[in-house]
């Protein structure tokens, strides 16, 4: 039996890539993921969490990483009900990255509110039969979705360094930290317009472009 599991990292973010994951593993080689104690990648340290990458990827039958950037998630979810256009879209990746590693069952870290639904979402984009297992925080209860995980955020983190080294300190891209705000307020006063890795659909992203052009007005 072959078993994959998939998840994601940076879904909230403002910069950045939606980084999918996917590792497949032998069934009867799941336990070497428990002896390595892989846990859901963000309760590690950004050193444990490459030094358990890599090991993954050593055991791993196959993995897969599709990066989804800005400019394609502004493209589905710049609608009304974005926070549903922005799952369908993790489902019907999530199904490229399960359809590349061929697996008898997937366990999948559910984006939906409702698990089984997006199980179906993914079901229907794929064109063979696959048994799915989608819950919430499955990157916590199944040790092959944690190495998913763990591939996701480090191909995340890698993302975000090397944009850090191009455009000066942006913070971890997340809306919530303050130095990914200041990044985006100096950058939209200067350039006036967003950078190609910054998700304009965003909320913080168009309030920041608003907050600007009127001061330009009353300047």
């Amino acid at each position: 039996m072959r078993i994959v599991g998939v998840d994601d990292a940076g879904r909230g973010s403002i910069i950045g890539p939606l980084v999918i994951a996917g590792v497949l593993f032998n069934e009867e080689d799941l336990p070497r993921l428990k002896e390595l104690r892989v846990k859901d990648s963000k309760v590690l340290s950004p050193s444990r969490r490459e030094k358990l990458a890599e090991e993954i990827r050593k055991l791993a039958l196959k993995y897969n990483v599709i990066k989804l950037q800005p400019a394609e998630i502004d493209k589905v979810v710049e609608t009304k009900r974005k926070l549903h256009k922005l799952n369908r879209l993790e489902a019907q990746t999530m199904a490229k990255v399960i359809e590349i590693l061929k697996p008898d069952i997937a366990y999948v870290d559910a984006s939906d509110v409702l698990a089984d639904r997006f199980k179906h979402h993914i079901l229907e984009c794929l064109p063979f039969s696959v048994q799915i297992i989608s819950e919430h925080k499955a990157d916590a209860r199944y040790p092959i979705v944690s190495a998913a995980s763990i591939i996701a955020k480090v191909e995340r983190d890698k993302a975000i360094v090397e944009l850090t080294r191009k455009y000066g300190e942006i913070g971890c891209g997340y809306p919530s930290d303050p130095k990914t705000l200041e990044f985006l307020e100096n950058w939209i006063k200067t350039h006036k317009e967003y950078p190609d890795f910054v998700r304009q659909s965003w909320k913080p992203a168009k309030r920041l472009r608003h907050a600007e052009t009127k001061q330009a007005k009353l300047a």
